[in-house]
């Protein structure tokens, strides 16, 4: 038989075997840490805010007295002219007397209230007040109207005979009347206000004009005096048909509020005008005091009320997509966090607007999800904030990207 020969087993199969085994192990071990490490957050950086610009208010004011005007809601459209000091006021005291009378006698928006029978107390006030050449309306005897009426004809036209009445209707007596208003007053703050009776015939009815404008916001608050003053034109029975003494009512937005007239206050008048800016009704109120007749300062009052409504001024804050930061990825990808909605602000006179941006953690994302937010601050305004969002997707850049470059998204 032929012998067998059997060659010897190789020394070196073993190791080469292990070597590759391990080569393929290190492999799929690279391949598989590559394709599942999670990656870091995107490199995120904020843009520079350019802040919109407003003009500085130069407002007409007249060039004698005391002048105050405010637009509501506008705290820092507050602005004056003239003296400071506290002037008389004539007329405009029947303002204290109407609201005064309805803290004692409460009367709602749509109703007449009580009805008021005339006493011959009341009647002698005719006299009293035409012999101080005081504007008077007729009170025949017997004459009852209510509440509401009796508002009307002293409000509208303005007649002292009235104003005495409803204080000695609501207070029985005008010195009771008068420790009323001052305490209606103080406790509304207008400490730079004094009444004395209800008429403003006595020239210490005084007020300043700062004093006055608050006095008008709160009379527009009542919505049984911001009718009364805003009406034109009655007819009330016993008394006749009656026109509102402010001839500025409905010209230039005008919707009240009191004219006075005195020796020694001159022509005055507080007044309200509202005006349709940027979407919104915005109401001006101002006091003008010792003016030589109505019609100049009329004249003067159109001027103001149109230098303050010039001043109002829509603000943009932000376009939508306008970009306030942005994201870049190791892999060339990236995304602007834009505004995801546009956003305005009404504002008066000169303005000054910052913009702080919080951009949150992101790594990937879809067109249109939220990552952040811009917070504006506007000075004498609430601060606005707007969200922000991805202009575009920031999407994974694939295992092929991972395998190439080893661990540069970690």
């Amino acid at each position: 038989m032929p012998r067998v020969v059997r060659r010897p087993r190789s020394a070196v199969r073993h190791p080469v075997t292990i070597t590759v085994v391990a080569v393929l192990l290190l492999t799929v071990g690279y391949l598989v840490a590559a394709a599942v490490v999670p990656f870091a957050p995107a490199s995120a950086a904020t843009t520079t805010y350019a802040a919109p610009t407003t003009t500085t208010p130069e407002l007409s004011f007249p060039g004698y007295g005391a002048t105050a005007v405010e637009a509501t809601d506008f705290p820092e459209s507050l602005r004056t002219s003239g003296d400071r000091e506290e002037r008389s006021i004539a007329s405009i005291s029947k303002v204290v007397t109407a609201l005064v009378v309805l803290d004692e006698k409460p009367m709602r928006r749509g109703e007449r209230g009580p009805t008021i029978t005339f006493t011959k107390q009341m009647q002698g006030l005719y006299a009293k007040y035409l012999a101080q050449n005081g504007e008077v309306a007729p009170m025949p005897a017997g004459l009852q109207l209510s509440e509401y009426q009796t508002f009307q004809v002293m409000l509208m036209k303005s007649a002292n005979n009235y104003a005495g009445a409803l204080a000695l209707w609501a207070f029985g007596s005008l010195d009771a009347y008068e420790r009323a208003a001052d305490t209606w007053l103080d406790e509304h703050g207008l400490d730079h206000t004094r009444i004395h009776e209800p008429t403003g015939l006595d020239p210490d009815n005084t007020a300043t004009a700062t004093d006055l404008v608050e006095l008008g916001q709160l009379a527009l608050a009542n919505p049984v005096v911001k009718e009364i003053v805003g009406t034109k034109q009655v007819t009330v029975p016993g008394v006749g048909e009656i026109e509102n003494s402010n001839k500025l009512l409905g010209l230039d937005g005008v919707e009240g509020i009191k004219t006075g007239t005195l020796d020694e206050a001159g022509a005055c008048l507080l007044f309200a005008a509202t005006y349709e800016r940027g979407g919104r009704k915005v109401t001006v109120v101002g006091a003008m005091l010792g003016g030589v007749d109505h019609d100049s300062l009329d004249e003067d009052v159109q001027r103001l009320l149109r230098s303050v409504a010039d001043d109002f001024q829509v603000v943009t804050l932000t376009h939508q997509g306008q970009t306030f930061g942005t994201y870049s990825t190791p892999w060339q990808d990236g995304a602007d966090a834009v505004a995801a909605e546009a956003s305005q602000v009404l504002v008066w006179g000169r303005t000054t607007v910052t913009a702080k941006t919080r951009l949150d953690r992101v790594t990937f994302g879809d067109r249109g999800e939220r990552v952040g937010r811009v917070r504006f601050t506007i000075s004498d305004h609430p601060a606005v904030t707007v969200p922000l969002e991805l202009d575009r997707s920031i999407a994974d850049p694939g295992v092929w990207w991972r395998w190439t470059n080893p661990f540069q998204g970690t």
